[in-house]
């Protein structure tokens, strides 16, 4: 089969691997419909994070169940389903308490001998506990944007609002207009924020924030950006901040922007950070998210997907056939797109 692997810094590319197959009976085999990839992809692709040459990459897939392991029970052949960006046996201690990205027996997708899912086919660990079926089989062709936005980066969006206490009638400040960033908007609307100041310089970036809910615009960065979300706020500072970069500059920001007494909820892939501490101490400002478990969400924003209540797939400015994913690696690092995507059948 053909998946995506990577060799070196700004290098990836479409090689022939072997066909996964069943290796416990809690596995399942996955055809891949599409997939996708991710800003934190990017660490790796320009050599910011170590990362073995040949190693399969991608975590972000959904797809048609092939064929499942003997102990496998909840999801059958046939069944489309998404895959969040970690496996997980959805019954351990940390599971049952919704952090499904600390599951004792889980793990990343390209790691540890198991599949990228930037591939025709994925075997699944543990698909009982990772699987999320979508009810009546394959969905129409226009869904499967919004389906696969729920792998990773709605869901981390979304994560990083409830790490901000987004509440009813918030002032919501968010720090990135990457797809997290745009997901948090929308995350930030769906939670009831009243008012959502984006930091974008983009202006592509910055009408999907709009459309996504964003009502008010900051287009520079640093300390003018501070100054800038001060005044919105009369001084006061956004009631609740997402941080979706990952970078000191954005984290800085963030706490800067946060009213004093509120939450940050940080969900970028932290690099080179350091944490304002007296920041957070001199004005009672919280941190909440990290790794977004979305698989203990999904469900929920898998229904108001197919309800049509949110779109999170927007997201995707450019599709490319599977053979020329390594384009939509080099488009996203370059910002020529937002979220890069390929379906595969």
């Amino acid at each position: 089969m053909r998946a995506l692997v990577f060799n070196d810094a700004y290098s990836v590319a479409v090689e022939e691997v072997p066909d996964p197959e069943i290796v416990a009976a809690t596995d399942a085999i996955v055809r891949v419909v599409a997939t996708c990839v991710c800003g934190s992809d990017l660490w790796y692709y320009r050599g910011e994070t170590p990362k073995a040459a040949g190693s399969r990459i991608g975590h972000e897939f959904i797809g048609v169940v092939e064929a499942i392991g003997t102990d496998v029970g909840q999801v059958r052949v046939g069944d489309f389903v998404v895959a969040p960006f970690k496996y997980s046996d959805n019954t351990c201690v940390h599971c049952v308490a919704g952090i499904t990205t600390s599951c004792v027996h889980g793990g990343f997708w390209g790691s540890k001998g198991v599949d990228g899912g930037q591939g025709e086919f994925v075997r699944v660990p543990l698909a009982d506990g990772t699987l999320v079926v979508v009810p009546g089989g394959r969905p129409d062709d226009a869904l499967i944007p919004h389906l696969l936005a729920l792998t990773d980066v709605y869901g981390t969006g979304f994560h990083a609002a409830r790490g901000a206490a987004v509440v009813p009638g918030s002032t919501v400040a968010v720090v990135g207009d990457g797809a997290v960033g745009l997901s948090g908007v929308l995350a930030a609307k769906r939670l009831g924020a009243e008012r959502i100041i984006a930091l974008s310089r983009n202006p592509e970036r910055q009408a999907l924030a709009t459309r996504f809910g964003a009502t008010d615009l900051v287009a520079v960065r640093g300390a003018d950006a501070v100054e800038a979300v001060l005044e919105l706020t009369d001084g006061i500072g956004a009631d609740a901040t997402l941080e979706c970069v990952g970078t000191a500059e954005s984290f800085t920001t963030a706490f800067a922007i946060a009213r004093p007494g509120s939450r940050v909820g940080f969900v970028g892939m932290p690099h080179g950070v350091e944490f304002p501490l007296n920041i957070a101490f001199g004005n009672n400002v919280g941190l909440g998210g990290g790794i977004a478990p979305v698989r203990a969400v999904m469900p929920e924003l898998l229904t108001e997907v197919l309800d049509g209540v949110i779109e999170p797939g927007l997201v995707f400015d450019l599709e490319v056939a599977f053979e020329d994913l390594p384009e939509g690696y080099a488009a996203m690092d370059e910002r020529r797109a937002v979220k890069a995507m390929a379906r595969l059948s």
